[in-house]
């Protein structure tokens, strides 16, 4: 059962990672073209605006359920970090468990609104596709940030109470330092 869930694990961050910066790095080449076309050569791409809005979208999503993973969303901890250990602990598993909630419901919600753009058959406006397929990375996104927030859970109630405080806050510092040594090189 763990290799399901380490296979899980990188096919969930594989898909999130490439997504966001797939999404950004198109839709950034596509704007930068869409702009030399018209105003260099008096032309472009009526549906060019659209497509990077929706790449943007798409890339910010993924990006920011990529961001549960690494625990790089902000988190308030200097009230906790008073409390006793267990308090703090519990405090912790109950503040994941309310963003895992949160995070499925917009997964329900997002699914009867793609429900919804079916029914009605809105279209999109410039691409002329219907509009539920670039709104299907509402549940997508956010069933993968709602694993993520849950997998932390877990990981916080196997932690001991006096490390919970401690391993969140090396995990900020040790992402930031990576991030920091990537940029040098």
């Amino acid at each position: 059962m763990q290799r399901f869930f380490q296979i899980l694990d990188i096919g969930i961050a594989s898909v999130n990672k490439t997504i966001a910066v797939v999404g950004i790095a198109a839709g950034t080449l596509l704007a930068f073209i869409n702009v030399v076309m018209r105003y260099c050569f008096n032309s472009g791409w009526a549906w060019a605006g659209e497509t990077v809005n929706y790449l943007f979208i798409w890339s910010a999503f993924f990006a920011a359920a990529y961001g549960f993973k690494k625990g790089i969303h902000i988190s308030v901890t200097i009230l906790i970090e008073k409390f006793p250990p267990q308090i703090a602990k519990v405090y912790m598993i109950f503040s994941s468990i309310l963003t895992t909630v949160f995070l499925l419901f917009i997964v329900v919600y997002g699914v009867q609104y793609l429900m919804i753009l079916h029914e009605m058959e809105f279209m999109s406006v410039d691409l002329g596709i219907p509009q539920w397929i670039p709104m299907l990375v509402l549940p997508i996104a956010f069933l993968g940030a709602s694993y993520r927030a849950g997998e932390k859970i877990f990981e916080i109630a196997k932690t001991p109470a006096d490390k919970v405080i401690v391993n969140a806050e090396a995990e900020t510092i040790r992402d930031a330092v990576s991030v920091v040594k990537k940029e040098q090189k």
